[in-house]
């Protein structure tokens, strides 16, 4: 079973994201373009946004690891992704700029490599040995 880089990589890079957000809110919340303090409702979703990151972000990196079919997690990485844009669009021009530029921003390449992950050939079927 070879090990799916590109999984491991995108996965990782969520799972870390969704810790960042767990261990230290405000700092990842800063990082992402928002210097301001957010307030408790904000603090809850960034909350659980970073939990959902963290699964997501493990398991596509779990499954990249073990050589299994990783494009259902790509599809779910994805899909969040376009979720947090979807919901950022409404608020767009309460956004600050920089807040529009990482946060969307960001989104969009997220689904960009959802989709691209998705759409890739799954694993190669192990060849029967020759007889």
């Amino acid at each position: 079973m070879p090990i799916d880089r590109a999984a491991l990589v995108a996965g990782s890079i969520r799972l870390a994201s969704g810790v960042h957000f767990l261990v230290d809110p405000l700092g990842a919340n800063r990082l992402w373009g928002d210097p301001s303090e957010p307030t408790p409702t904000a603090r809850l979703l960034l909350r659980s946004m970073a939990y959902r990151d963290a699964l997501i972000g493990g398991l596509l990196a779990t499954a990249g690891l073990r050589g299994k079919n990783t494009r259902g997690w790509f599809l779910a990485s994805g899909g969040a992704d376009a979720a947090d844009l979807l919901g950022g669009l409404s608020v767009h021009s309460e956004l600050r700029r920089s807040q529009q530029l990482i946060g969307l921003g960001g989104a969009v390449v997220g689904i960009a490599v959802g989709l691209w992950g998705a759409a890739r050939p799954g694993p190669k079927a192990a060849e029967p040995p020759a007889s």
